[in-house]
């Protein structure tokens, strides 16, 4: 497992909103790639196009958005198409967002690929456009979409206005699909920031304050003077004070207040909770107050993981405190519930892409007693490797609660930050742990799948033997890698017996012990697996590290519970 999972957000736009037979069909070739996680189907009738939108990993989205597009044009013919919205072809718009685990740069080098596929296999030329663009004024939708569909045929015979992919003269197949702008952007995140003010007028003096393009300057009285213009007849703008936003102020009927409506278009240079502070900067300048925050759409977890560490840092609180904690405080922080509740479990993204059979599946997701029952059954698994690394869990766990306690013990206010580390670097090394609970009860379930392959043939004996080895060998080397990170919950527990808060000593004892047990309990796994294998170059040298841990382990537990004993009265 990775915490660091790849998540990509692909939003295409499709020239076609009335007839929902069409509309299906296209979201059901998005929902026929395993893997991804159709979020959102927006049509509209007067603009006759819809918005989907969907996510998973880069090469199921990739492959998703493949599909999507072949499935559009060969049902939209944009002959016939008519509607309010700018349109170029069956699929209009195609753009790929980093959400988690990639970056803008590797999304633009995806929707380059992708582009070239859909031209070369579906004969769609294609532009790309924003992050992904081979020439800078492509960067703009607008630019690749100039003339709209009614100008393909004189931009395909254009060198210099033609597709990135796939020009050719004019036929009947460009004539039905038109052209696809394919890309890559950076996530927008679309907020209001409700005021304590029925004033359109303040609303927008704050959003003028705030936004990237700022308000024009004016002569002599700053609202009612002449906008000034430069040599070229521009009219000069004092710019914002926040880049990557875009925000206009109006009123609400639905609940009474004025708002400050925002497109954060660069979230890494303009983050949520910093544009938030920013308008109850400026917003108290004026005599106004920000009551909360209304988030419209989706949002990756980040945004709130980030928000909730920004706040807890503010106040000198340790971050190192469980995901669940740190989400709470950004929501409480920027009030996010003010107009009604807010429910991350339908907000962030990466929390509607859980497999909720898969999650309930889950050893970790079961109570204390259930675990303890589900061990003791007849069932070989869940068995020891499980079990240590759950037992490296607990002693990463205490570490980190003592780390806590430490952050905000009284008169220890200036080294908040030191011990926040601390407790930063335990729950990385819990949630890892945890992660491996589960994956050593997978790994010895891959051996008993294998043990189950057919041999009848020789060649069913021989893929059941190759598969047996390879599971065997997945199964030594999970625990290893529970090994690994128990042992490192060794330095935390020494830092906070000699460092942290004295009335916790005991308890930085007890998560050496537990670290210990989780890397002997894994190092017995690790030899009882390797045993199996018919590779003993490989299997000796397991072996090897497994032993040089265990011995490390001993000495680590002995040399902190020695330091703790002499220490408790």
């Amino acid at each position: 497992m990775n915490n660091d999972k790849r998540i990509v957000e692909c939003v295409p736009n499709f020239s076609e909103g009335r007839d929902m037979n069409v509309i299906r069909q296209i979201t059901d070739a998005v929902e026929s790639v395993e893997g991804v996680k159709l979020l959102n189907v927006d049509p509209g009738e007067a603009t006759n196009r819809t918005v989907v939108t969907f996510v998973g990993s880069p090469e199921a989205v990739c492959e998703a958005a493949f599909r999507a597009v072949g499935k559009a044009g060969e049902l939209i013919d944009m002959r016939r198409h008519h509607g309010a919205h700018p349109r170029i072809g069956a699929t209009d718009v195609l753009p790929l967002i980093p959400v988690s685990g990639i970056t803008l740069e590797e999304c633009a080098a995806l929707a380059r690929q992708l582009a070239e596929r859909i031209a070369t296999v579906h004969r769609i030329p294609c532009y790309c456009y924003e992050a992904a663009a081979f020439k800078p004024e492509r960067k703009n939708l607008a630019v690749c979409r100039a003339g709209e569909y009614e100008a393909i045929p004189a931009k395909l015979a254009n060198p210099d206005k033609a597709p990135d992919f796939g020009c050719r003269p004019y036929d009947d197949d460009v004539a039905r699909t038109g052209c696809t702008v394919v890309g890559a952007r950076d996530f927008l995140i679309a907020v209001n920031y409700n005021l304590n003010t029925t004033s359109t007028r303040r609303a927008n003096a704050i959003a003028f304050d705030v936004r990237e393009k700022g308000r024009p300057k004016r002569e002599g009285n700053p609202i009612t003077g002449q906008p000034m213009k430069d040599a070229d007849g521009k009219t000069i703008m004092i710019p914002g004070t926040l880049k990557g936003t875009k925000a206009i102020g109006w009123y609400i009927d639905e609940y009474g207040i004025a708002q400050v409506s925002m497109n954060i278009t660069d979230i890494n240079i303009t983050p949520l909770h910093k544009a938030f502070d920013e308008v109850c900067r400026c917003a108290q300048n004026r005599g106004v107050r920000v009551t909360g925050t209304e988030i419209v759409g989706l949002i990756p977890k980040r945004t709130l993981i980030e928000a909730g560490r920004y706040f807890l840092e503010k106040q000198h609180r340790s971050t190192g405190i469980p995901e669940k904690d740190i989400i709470d405080i950004a929501i409480h922080s920027m009030g996010l519930s003010d107009l009604r509740p807010f429910n991350p479990r339908e907000k962030v993204i990466e929390f509607l892409m859980e497999d909720d059979k898969k999650k309930a599946d889950q050893l970790v997701n079961l109570t204390v007693k259930g675990f303890a029952e589900e061990t003791s059954r007849e069932s070989p698994a869940p068995g020891g490797g499980t079990i240590s690394a759950y037992m490296g869990a607990l002693g990463a766990a205490l570490g980190t609660m003592v780390a806590n306690l430490s952050s905000h013990k009284a008169g220890w206010d200036d080294r908040w930050d030191e011990f926040s580390q601390y407790a930063d670097r335990g729950q990385a090394l819990m949630t890892r742990l945890l992660e491996l609970v589960d994956e050593d009860t997978q790994a010895f379930n891959r051996i008993m799948a294998a043990f189950g392959m057919p041999k009848v043939t020789e060649a069913d004996k021989a893929a059941r033997t190759e598969a047996i080895q390879s599971a065997t060998l997945y199964a030594t080397e999970v625990p290893l890698q529970t090994m690994k990170t128990a042992y490192e919950v060794f330095d935390l527990c020494r830092a906070m017996a000699e460092k942290g808060n004295p009335n916790s000593l005991s308890d930085a004892g007890v998560g050496a012990l537990t670290a210990r047990a989780a890397v002997l309990g894994a190092g017995m796994n690790v030899r009882i697996n390797a045993a199996s294998l018919k590779d003993r170059t490989t299997a000796d040298r397991l072996i090897a590290e497994a032993d040089a841990l265990m011995a490390q382990a001993n000495e680590a537990e002995r040399s902190i519970t020695e330091g703790v004993f002499s220490k408790l009265v």
